[in-house]
């Protein structure tokens, strides 16, 4: 079993103002969770529980109009965060620095055709595709433009859906080059922070938040659905997929930072890892140090290597006399030590 979200728009012209009058309460159920677990904090040196934070804000739903199920929601919610942050006070929530979130469980609402009722109160919605399996959670949640979202945390049955091969693919991911497969496909899309960036730069200076909103809107949906339907391609085609653990955070601290961070990399994996396991696959993360250098053929390190090598794409190894394209024999070498992992962990080149 797997857990997928499912999200849909509301149509929400007319209940946009009661929800943002429920996004407020739960900005202020949550402060109250910081202010109260600060308090027992500096006086017994503990951490108060989901169960006793849930017994200090029972019966405040009623009055802040809030669903029952909601405010424990907040508070399981806000427990789970603190203690992957592993700090003693999380961000406070407000109405200008955080966006609308009413969270719930899945007897709060009750799903009728393209509505779903929510507090006696009918909420349409743009069905834009069918709800599979069982409801467990959910939440409303608003974007940076105002728009109000459904969101539906849905356990599935991990059986494939599609034709499913039986080949095995290393991936490199890149700059350029988005994605390089280890049979030689690449898959590579144009930078969308720099195609857009005149567009931005204008709006910003003329100072028009609702265009400026809207551009980052737009970058964040091109990318995100060429990233679907290349990911579901290759999850569709291969068993077995190995893939770099390239690290955003390093490379954001060098002058590529803008197009590491358009790459999108840790989206790409999050999305093959899961649409691998829908589809009776495996997964598998490969540390790539030296998988660019490393000849696929001997395994010899004769590849231009350093940031100022970044720019030859083809080389010619050495000792052993075979040309290679870089990032290809880069995924050639993920996939070797892909196979490895099944039996000894993650190794090293």
């Amino acid at each position: 079993m797997s857990v997928i979200t499912y999200q849909y728009r509301i149509k929400d012209s007319q209940h946009r103002n009661h929800l943002l009058r429920m996004s407020w309460a739960v900005n202020r159920v949550w402060n109250y969770l910081n202010d109260v677990s600060m308090l027992a904090w500096r006086r017994e040196r503990k951490f108060l529980s989901a169960f006793e934070l849930q017994r200090l804000t029972a019966g405040c739903g009623k009055d802040l109009g809030l669903h029952s199920q909601t405010v424990q929601a907040i508070c399981d919610e806000y427990v789970a965060r603190r203690r992957s942050a592993r700090k003693i006070r999380l961000h406070w929530r407000s109405f200008k620095r955080s966006l609308g979130w009413i969270p719930f469980y899945n007897q709060a609402i009750r799903i009728e055709g393209e509505a779903v009722i929510f507090r006696q109160r009918t909420y349409a919605l743009w069905l834009s595709r069918g709800i599979g399996g069982r409801v467990k959670f959910g939440s409303f949640t608003q974007d940076a433009r105002g728009r109000w979202y459904l969101n539906l945390n849905c356990e599935v049955e991990d059986q494939p859906q599609f034709q499913l091969g039986l080949d095995a693919v290393g991936i490199d991911l890149g700059l350029k080059d988005q994605i390089a497969c280890s049979d030689g496909v690449i898959y590579n899309r144009q930078n969308l922070t720099r195609q857009y960036e005149d567009d931005l730069a204008m709006a910003q200076r003329a100072g028009k938040k609702h265009r400026i909103k809207s551009i980052h809107a737009k970058i964040k949906n091109v990318r995100k659905d060429w990233t679907h339907k290349v990911t579901t391609a290759i999850a569709r085609h291969y068993s077995f997929i190995a893939v770099g653990d390239v690290s955003s955070t390093q490379m954001a601290k060098t002058k590529m930072a803008k197009s590491t961070y358009d790459a999108g990399w840790g989206m790409i994996r999050h999305q093959l890892t899961y649409k691998a396991i829908r589809l009776a696959g495996v997964c598998v993360p490969v540390r790539e140090s030296f998988s660019s250098i490393t000849c696929s053929g001997c395994f010899a390190r004769s590849g231009p290597s350093g940031l100022s090598a970044l720019g030859v794409r083809e080389w010619t190894c050495s000792p052993c006399g075979i040309s290679h394209h870089r990032d290809i024999n880069a995924a050639h070498n993920i996939l070797r030590l892909g196979r490895q992992t099944l039996t000894k962990g993650i190794p090293r080149l």
